[in-house]
């Protein structure tokens, strides 16, 4: 930029920037530092600067995702922006968005009281300082101008009229019209002719902005052709005619949707369709740009009456103890007989049932708790070549912590997650299932969903429970765009993890008969520690069982760790719930015994944390299974049965059941077998004898289940929604930066010495791209240097007219006709004096 370049600049902008730049180098850093932390992609990297950031702040992708995270109300406020030329002043969009005061209402559009209009101008500031703080809006007050990008997705169009319902303007509409057919319409409309095109469109828009004439005109239209602009007024604008572009005149028009064509009132889009211009659509609906319009976000509004806050903290409490044992129990079962992976990833469908069924549970619950201990880094592939999947190391630190504390890190792995377990089992965009544990589960919505339904429960009274569908519509005000992609009944991915949430959360103990609780807050607000709150609540563990005649064990409550790993060893569980029911069978006594029990451990273990004398059929069931326990040997040869009792022997072999073991006699006290020494040991148990292992110096051999476990594994990191929020240290280093590059590139520079005349000019790529940007938005011509496909140079005065894809399109002053210029080809840009 030269020094009179410079110069010129600042003087134009002391009456306000001209430039979304410009107006950037006039925010302090603080608004700098808002902007950059609300749209964190525009930092990577970091712009070089001011004019790189405009450039990127411009660019359709960041846009879009600035777009999506903006509450209802500023949405509309923007979309009105799009509907209104550039430069619009805050009355203008209040306007639009409320109607004129003194303008009868259309009867489709939803009623609005004074108290409404008041709060659509006290939201107004808001909804433009929220736009103006993420630099989707810039320009002085009394010209509001979206930046390109945010008006390229919102401005209507007729394919595309987005959630106004718009269409084209009349200007917009009639591009490429010829001159004569212009003149028919404002004939045919009743209007003097004009000079030329440009005055016939500016002349008909008058028309159609003028209430009055506008009124005049509509009361001379048959009654049909009115109840034909009716269905078009709210959207889609557009409708089939056939031969829309033949030339009709007011004379010749005999049909209703001929009589709109002869007038302008409809434009033909095509051969087959016609659109509805904007400026009548405004003008039907009385002024309005949308049907509903929104300033206040909606409180959810619970049907079911107040809870008592502390039966809700109860019932989550009890909940949050069940969750933890669940947890403990499937990673149990898993450690001892880990599943396969999938050659795809995830859980087999066979799998998931058995482990529903060990849960007791349905396989959706399944897949809940199965992606929570995955979530949590409690479970994992173990890597091997035939990869299972068992518990990590960390399940057995998880162990060691007390019940408040895992279900806090439970809580907190489900409240950051994108695994979305209610997937599992739904068909994918081929008609796949997706498995539980598989890859198709991940979707960033999921974490903000539930953080945003939680926050709404926290807002309602103590104990206040509150549904799905009531929370949805607060949902939905807040991030409209914020939906995914629609499910075939109608609802969105947001309304499915909402009501998904609410489910997990009251089986995780989040809630509470459906009310938030007081462990959950402590978890939302960070205020106090979650597991510090929790554990007043949860039942104390007990330390003894109740023993009773039908050789079963109640555990009146929630048992001791230590005691119910040991109960489980010697017990089978019969039942859950309040009171756990465990029952003692042979198998289960003699699975101890294998543990290297003896009975007499067992007596004094049951003695010591028994309320009741062992009863006298469990002490008989004990000796009697330990009597019989370790007579018959099993070792190795393929395999051999030893045993000190030929009769028991001869019995075995003469048994029908032990044909397929093909046992020999090779001594009085020995049998020989084909089978591995596990499927003889398993083979004898099935036919009701209790062998024991032995090893190869004659020891009985002590067997204790091994849990698998996977080498270290970190938790699974939930996958990003978009670039991560800068902290303030890498915020304030980001802004020095961008300061410094700008200051270097709007530093004043020396006016080379003249040679040829023939200086191009030369700006930084960035610079050129949003100067012609700016070119296009105001309609400014600009000077340029091109350098064509043989390398020639050129300078060019152009009136740009778009900048996409890598391209200028632009009218050319030096041939005299509309082109396009390659962007990589263009040397520089610089301003003409007017």
């Amino acid at each position: 930029m030269t020094t009179q370049q410079g110069s010129q600049r600042q003087a134009k902008s002391a009456a306000g920037p001209r430039t979304l730049a410009e107006e950037l180098r006039t925010r302090p850093d603080d608004d700098l530092a808002t902007l950059l932390r609300s749209r964190p992609d525009l930092l990577n990297p970091v712009p070089g600067d001011l004019t790189q950031l405009a450039a990127r702040l411009s660019s359709r992708a960041s846009a879009l995702r600035a777009l999506e995270r903006l509450d209802r109300f500023t949405l509309q406020v923007a979309e009105a922006l799009a509907a209104l030329p550039d430069g619009a002043t805050p009355t203008a969009v209040r306007t639009l968005l409320a109607g004129p005061a003194k303008v009868k209402p259309h009867p489709g559009a939803t009623p609005l009281t004074a108290g409404d209009r008041s709060a659509v101008a006290a939201e107004l500031p808001r909804a433009l300082a929220t736009l103006r703080d993420r630099a989707l809006l810039w320009g002085p007050d009394n010209g509001l101008r979206l930046v390109i990008a945010a008006r390229e997705a919102l401005a209507p169009t007729a394919a595309n009229p987005g959630r106004t319902g718009l269409g084209p303007t009349f200007a917009e509409a009639s591009t490429g019209m010829s001159p004569a057919r212009l003149q028919q319409l404002l004939a045919s409309a009743g209007q003097p002719a004009t000079a030329d095109p440009v005055s016939a469109v500016a002349g008909f828009t008058a028309l159609l902005t003028d209430r009055t004439r506008c009124d005049d005109l509509l009361a001379t239209a048959p009654e049909p052709a009115l109840r034909l602009l009716e269905r078009l007024v709210w959207g889609p604008p557009t409708g089939t005619v056939p031969d829309a572009t033949r030339p009709v005149t007011a004379a010749d028009a005999q049909s209703p949707v001929e009589w709109l064509l002869a007038r302008g009132l409809l434009l033909p889009t095509s051969p087959g369709s016609v659109v509805l211009p904007r400026e009548l659509a405004l003008h039907l609906r009385g002024g309005r740009s949308h049907r509903t319009v929104e300033p206040l976000q909606p409180e959810p509004s619970p049907a079911a009456p107040p809870r008592d806050p502390q039966a809700v903290d109860n019932a989550a409490a009890g909940q949050a103890h069940t969750a933890v044992r669940t947890v403990e129990e499937l990673l149990d079962h898993w450690g001892l007989t880990p599943p396969p992976t999938l050659r795809a990833g995830g859980l087999g469908v066979r799998d998931l049932k058995r482990t529903a069924q060990t849960l007791e549970t349905t396989e959706q619950l399944a897949s809940f708790w199965i992606e929570l201990a995955h979530t949590a880094g409690l479970l994992a592939p173990d890597g091997e070549a035939d990869e299972r999947w068992a518990p990590t190391p960390a399940y057995d630190d998880w162990l060691h912590l007390g019940t408040a504390a895992r279900w806090t890190v439970l809580a907190r792995a489900w409240l950051t997650a994108t695994r979305v377990p209610a997937l599992a089992g739904t068909t994918d965009s081929k008609g796949k299932p997706r498995a539980a544990l598989g890859p198709e589960l991940d979707r960033t919505l999921a974490p903000s969903v539930r953080r945003a339904a939680l926050a709404l429960l926290a807002e309602l009274p103590p104990g206040t429970p509150a549904t799905a569908d009531e929370l949805l519509p607060t949902l939905r005000w807040q991030r409209p765009l914020r939906g995914g992609p629609t499910a075939p009944d109608g609802r969105d991915l947001r309304d499915d993890l909402a009501t998904w949430t609410l489910a997990e959360a009251e089986l995780l103990g989040i809630t509470g008969r459906g009310a938030l609780a007081a462990p959950a807050r402590a978890l939302l607000t960070a205020e106090a520690d979650p597991a510090g709150v929790l554990a007043p609540l949860l039942p104390r563990p007990l330390d003894h069982v109740i023993l009773q005649p039908d050789l079963t064990a109640v555990a009146p409550g929630p048992l001791l760790t230590p005691l119910a790993h040991a109960l489980a060893l010697c017990a089978d569980i019969e039942s859950k719930g309040g009171a756990t029911v465990y029952r003692f069978t042979p198998t289960s006594v003699r699975r101890a015994l294998d543990a290297g029990r003896s009975a007499a451990d067992l007596r004094a273990f049951l003695e010591q944390h028994s309320r009741t004398p062992v009863p006298q059929p469990l002490g008989y069931l004990i000796d009697d299974v330990a009597r019989r326990h370790g007579i018959l040997r099993v070792g190795a040869a393929s395999s051999y049965l030893r045993c000190d009792d030929p009769a028991l022997l001869n019995e075995v072999l003469a048994d029908r059941r032990s044909v397929d073991l093909r046992l020999r006699l090779l001594a009085p006290t020995v049998l020989a077998s084909q089978a591995p020494p596990d499927a003889l040991l398993a083979a004898l148990r099935t036919m009701g004898y209790a062998p024991a292992a032995e090893s190869a110096e004659g020891d009985v051999l002590i067997t204790r289940p091994d849990s698998h476990r996977t080498p270290p594994r970190t938790a699974p990191v939930p996958v990003p929604d978009g670039p991560p929020t800068p902290d303030d240290t890498l915020l304030a280093a980001a802004i020095k930066a961008i300061r410094a590059g700008d200051r270097a590139a709007t530093a004043a520079r020396r006016e080379p010495a003249a040679t040829d005349g023939r200086q191009l000019p030369r700006t930084a790529a960035a610079e050129t791209l949003a100067s012609l940007q700016t070119a296009v938005l105001l309609g400014e011509r600009m000077w340029i240097g091109y350098l064509n496909a043989e390398g020639l140079a050129s300078q060019r005065i152009i009136d740009p007219v778009k900048v996409e894809g890598g391209f200028v399109t632009a009218f050319d002053h030096h041939d005299g006709e509309l082109r396009t210029f390659a962007l990589h080809r263009i040397t520089g840009v610089a301003e003409l004096d007017e």
